[in-house]
């Protein structure tokens, strides 16, 4: 018996025996992870960990004939300001006070017209709540890592960073932020774009995914191997 499952089954007992664990309730389930920094510190390595931890549930994914296109691996982490910041102001803008959103947005790649309606959505919805716009920022990816399936579909992913232009609190931004979301998926019925999809839209927390296999999430994006990009939990 090898040693992981040895600590495995007396874990297991243990949580059995205080009432925090019933065999029943075990299932097929995807696999998921979660490092966070005991300080509450946002820490390099904090990422790091996050991105191995998803390449140890690699099993728990599909893959598909390729060899490459999976089912869908992502990483769940704090904003990493420094690095956002930096984009800003290279872009010529001025930061405001109090933290800004990051929207991690999938537009249309094929269809320019579509892909340019999405973005007014977006930014007219944001308007209408009272907040103002940074700008975009065109993700870096690397698809020689994806299969030929997931390239096929892969959508152009795009960033918007918006200015907390009202000066409220954090609470309440991130309150706003998800019903600016509903507002921008219901706009985009409306028009008829099925192929905007808002992977996350938050002051606190960014998502990065895609239909690859896990171990290919730090390689399709760049961003995740920058030192700047640090976070106090990853799920």
């Amino acid at each position: 018996m090898s040693y992981e499952i040895e600590m495995f089954r007396k874990n297991a007992a243990h949580l059995a025996a205080t009432g925090m664990y019933d065999p029943a309730d075990e299932g097929d389930a995807c696999g998921v992870g979660l490092i966070a920094a005991l300080d509450g510190k946002p820490r390099r390595d904090v990422v790091l960990m996050g991105v191995e931890a998803l390449k140890a549930v690699w099993h728990r994914g599909a893959v598909d004939a390729d060899g490459k296109t999976g089912d869908g691996a992502g990483i769940h982490v704090q904003i990493p300001h420094a690095f956002f910041e930096d984009f800003i102001r290279r872009a010529g803008q001025t930061l405001q006070a109090g933290k800004f959103a990051v929207g991690q947005i999938f537009l249309p790649r094929n269809d320019l017209g579509k892909q340019e309606s999405c973005r007014v959505i977006v930014e007219q919805e944001i308007l209408n709540a009272g907040y103002t716009i940074y700008g975009w920022r065109q993700v870096p990816i690397d698809i020689s890592i994806i299969g030929e399936k997931a390239n096929a579909t892969r959508p152009e992913i795009e960033q918007i960073m918006i200015a907390n232009a009202k000066g409220v609190s954090e609470e309440d931004f991130e309150t706003d932020l998800y019903v600016i979301r509903r507002r921008i998926e219901r706009a985009a019925i409306a028009a008829q774009v099925s192929e905007l999809y808002i992977c996350s839209l938050s002051c606190r927390s960014i998502i990065y995914k895609g239909m690859f296999l896990a171990e290919a999430l730090s390689v399709f994006y760049p961003d995740l191997r920058d030192e700047r990009f640090e976070s106090r939990v990853a799920i």
